[in-house]
């Protein structure tokens, strides 16, 4: 039976090919499209789910409120970690990261600049699943002086040679570690990667007590099946024991009194596996991704299938008129409605296995393009995908189930007496009125989530143009940042001197703090007008007097600094958020700030100018209050250059920097390079967003050329006759062309209020954006209905241009 179910599925698919290859196409690009996405989401919810712990690994993050400035960190105090260890039983273990920064690591001959390095506690592979190579987990980083590094870098410095208890130098910064432990690469699929960990049992300021600064990731592990909750309420008895004294002896005022003006400090609980995808915090150990982004490609994914579904099951319907006499002739030879149904679902599986393979294929081939828009390293194969065979098996047959019920289920119900009446019976069989109205409701559908994608990815796009032109404060082009400049110690003033004697360099400054890309950070604690019940906490950025004319940022109030001030020395200049949130606006010019450091000295500064706010953080959080003071603070030089200049000026400067004897490389990126750095998630959902869109509507527009090119078929009669009487060409368009359009006007109608919530919500993430016109939502209306009435009208003239007497003769 199943043989023969096949033989004849077979047949009546090359009997008719168009509406076969439309089937095939719309399916298999359906399912190329989902199997991408699929294996997208499925790698952004794996985040950190290697760890065998990872539903009981919590990380502790610092949050606080003062003067009404929302401050988020992921790193917390160095006690954090042993304190709440000691204090709470349901702390199993409690271990930390400290970013080691990007030394020079050298072996023998052998010097290499690291960014991936950590400093972490002996503890930590209690805590996260790495797999070791060579050493033992338990004792590797129990002395100081030790660490343990991937496959990846001990063949990088020692190629063959056995790496345990190899000597590593950090190159200038008087550091050695002895390799006591060799781990397999990190999965990319962690929110951290370290190709070095290095013991902490050496850095004296892990020992530090402080509660007053937050420098140290930590993470705890929690009893199984224990709602970290219950511990996350325990935490303010936490705060108010330890950093309430180091607050009243550093600031003068007890916890209660600042939490009386109306200011909050606190310690909270993040699970691990949220960290990717669910975290607000900015300077992470890397950049996180979005839960929004997983719901809004999930359904995407899932849109895609069903309107490929929706194609096959509305072409089916529609070509049912055809097989209707087939279907009362097997009735009439005793054919059982099941036996029906088993038929035409065959056909239905058959289809969508060919879909499928040709689906793989097509998958197979996009996924090295798409692993290039979407930064990642996915793979399709049956090894790293084991539930790849099972699943898409499953995933087939349920496809052809549901894209074939329909049809099947209808046209096994067809009444043999009213089929074998003739063609025009079962013409209105396939015709009626509750057959016309789900196919149109389909078509509405299909067009409603590909009007939503268009208006979806337009205001993505205006989004980004913003971002791009937006009004930053300073000035991003031409401005070149040579990194790690620190390297060169006292000759990098020197360095700056030789820049602005270059015609090719219009001005420069030595500074480690850049607007836009990686940036030193400091926080500044004040009082303002030596009030001690008064606290203010900014950011500091410690500049030259050419910081500001360089960047090209504008004074709005006072003066710049000066070296022919002496005094300038203690002197700050405020942006203005920072002087709205003292409250002193532009009369902010005389004012001071004071503070004392953690040795008790106590220092005032005056205030001598107001720049312009500038943003120095994503475009995704408000400009923040910040302060500069007057200073050298080596880490970057960043110079103005002129544009035409720019290749030979680097070959410049590269020979000036080996001169200076120094093994690091000569680091450099463009200020405008880096802002867009910033973004790159953004544009990058832009472009797949703005793919997948395009592919959902080529996949719309399929099922709609198939409906035309059927409704043609079926008033080939009723044009003929028009034809006969007078009408013309442009006529019989337009009247074939009008309910389509009716549909995609319906389709616009429903789209635009969804489309409309959508970008709204994901605005919100963005403390600068675009205003959303109504011009957004009638451009991509227009562009749904152009696009409709090219694809239907190619049916609509090629019916129209037939001879009428061959229309009058086709039946």
């Amino acid at each position: 039976m199943l043989t023969n179910y096949l033989k004849i599925a077979w047949r009546n698919l090359m009997r008719h090919k168009g509406i076969s290859a439309i089937n095939l196409v719309g399916l298999a690009l359906g399912l190329a499209t989902c199997l991408l996405i699929s294996l997208f989401v499925f790698d952004e919810l794996s985040y950190d789910r290697f760890n065998t712990k990872a539903d009981r690994i919590v990380r502790v993050i610092f949050r606080a409120s003062i003067n009404n400035e929302k401050i988020r960190e992921a790193t917390v105090m160095p006690p954090v970690a042993q304190t709440l260890k000691a204090e709470y039983p349901e702390v199993l273990e409690a271990t930390r990261i400290r970013d080691a920064g990007t030394p020079v690591v050298a072996y023998a001959d052998k010097a290499f600049r690291e960014e991936n390095i950590a400093y972490v506690d002996s503890n930590f592979f209690e805590v996260f699943t790495l797999p070791f190579r060579q050493g033992n987990p338990q004792t590797a980083l129990n002395a100081p002086n030790t660490a343990v590094i991937t496959t990846t870098l001990a063949q990088k410095y020692f190629g063959t040679t056995n790496p345990m208890g190899k000597v590593l130098t950090f190159k200038g910064w008087n550091r050695a570690f002895r390799v006591t432990g060799v781990i397999e690469p990190i999965p990319t699929n962690a929110h951290f990667h370290f190709d070095m960990l290095a013991s902490m049992a050496g850095l004296d300021e892990a020992r530090e007590p402080t509660w007053m600064a937050s420098n140290f990731f930590t993470y705890l592990v929690l009893p199984e099946g224990y709602d970290h909750h219950q511990l996350e309420a325990k935490l303010p008895q936490v705060i108010e024991k330890y950093m309430g004294p180091q607050l009243k002896q550093s600031m003068g005022m007890s916890l209660s009194q600042f939490r009386q003006k109306g200011n909050e400090v606190g310690l909270f609980l993040q699970p691990l596996t949220d960290i990717h995808l669910r975290s607000d915090i900015p300077f992470d150990l890397e950049p996180g991704s979005d839960i929004r982004y997983v719901y809004m490609f999930g359904a995407i994914a899932l849109f895609m299938l069903l309107i490929a579904c929706i194609n096959f099951m509305n072409l089916s319907t529609a070509g049912s008129s055809k097989r209707a006499r087939e279907v009362g002739i097997r009735k009439v030879m005793g054919s059982l409605k099941q036996e029906l149904v088993g038929q035409f679902l065959c056909e239905s599986i058959l289809l969508t296995l060919l879909a499928l393979s040709l689906g793989l294929v097509l998958a197979y081939a996009a996924l090295p393009y798409f692993n290039s828009l979407s930064g990642k390293t996915l793979t399709l194969s049956f090894q790293s995908v084991p539930w790849l065979v099972p699943g898409l098996l499953v995933f087939g047959l349920l496809v052809g189930l549901l894209a074939g019920s329909y049809p099947a289920f209808f046209l096994s119900a067809f009444r043999p007496v009213n089929v074998l009446k003739g063609g025009s019976s079962a013409g209105k069989l396939a015709g009626g009125s509750q057959s016309i109205g789900l196919r149109r409701g389909l078509v509405v559908f299909q067009f409603f989530v590909s009007i939503c994608l268009i208006m979806c990815t337009t205001v993505v796009y205006q989004q980004l143009q913003f971002i791009q032109h937006k009004k930053l404060g300073y000035d991003k082009e031409q401005v070149l940042v040579m990194r790690e400049t620190w390297r060169l110690g006292a000759k990098e003033e020197q360095f700056r001197q030789a820049l602005l004697r270059d015609a090719r360099v219009t001005n420069a400054t030595v500074s480690g703090y850049v607007p836009a890309g990686p940036s030193n950070s400091n926080n500044f604690t004040v009082y303002p007008d030596n009030s001690p019940m008064q606290l203010f906490k900014t950011l500091a950025y410690e500049v030259d007097e050419r910081y500001i004319p360089t960047l090209g940022m504008q004074i709005r109030q006072g003066r710049n600094f000066s070296r022919a001030f002496g005094t300038d020395s203690t002197a700050v200049i405020l942006n203005q958020t920072a002087a709205r949130v003292l409250g002193w606006g532009d009369a902010a010019l005389g004012h001071t700030l004071s503070r004392t450091d953690h040795n008790g000295r106590k220092a005032t500064y005056h205030v001598i100018g107001i720049v312009n706010d500038f943003h120095f953080r994503s475009l995704h959080e408000p400009i923040s209050p910040l302060v500069m003071l007057y200073g050298h603070n080596g880490g970057s030089v960043i110079a103005k250059v002129k544009t035409p200049e720019v290749t030979a000026l680097l070959a410049s400067l590269q020979k000036q920097w080996t001169a200076y004897g120094t093994e690091a490389p000569f680091l450099y990126t463009f200020l405008n390079e880096s802002y867009n750095n910033t973004y790159r998630a953004e544009q990058k959902t832009g472009q797949i967003l703005g793919l997948f869109a395009g592919l959902t509507i080529f996949v719309a527009c399929l099922g709609l050329f198939g409906l035309a090119m059927f409704t043609a078929e079926q008033r080939t009669k009723e044009i003929g006759v028009r034809k006969v009487l007078g009408a013309s060409v442009l006529g019989i368009v337009a009247l074939l062309s009008r309910d389509f359009l009716k549909l995609v006007a319906i389709a616009i109608l429903l789209a635009s209020p969804v489309a409309w919530w959508a970008m709204q919500h994901w605005l919100q993430g963005f403390a600068y954006k675009i205003d959303m016109s109504i011009g957004v939502f009638v451009g991509a209306g227009g562009l749904a209905i152009l696009i409709a009435l090219l694809t239907v009208s190619y049916q609509s003239i090629r019916a129209a241009r037939v001879n009428p007497v061959k229309s009058l003769r086709s039946e």
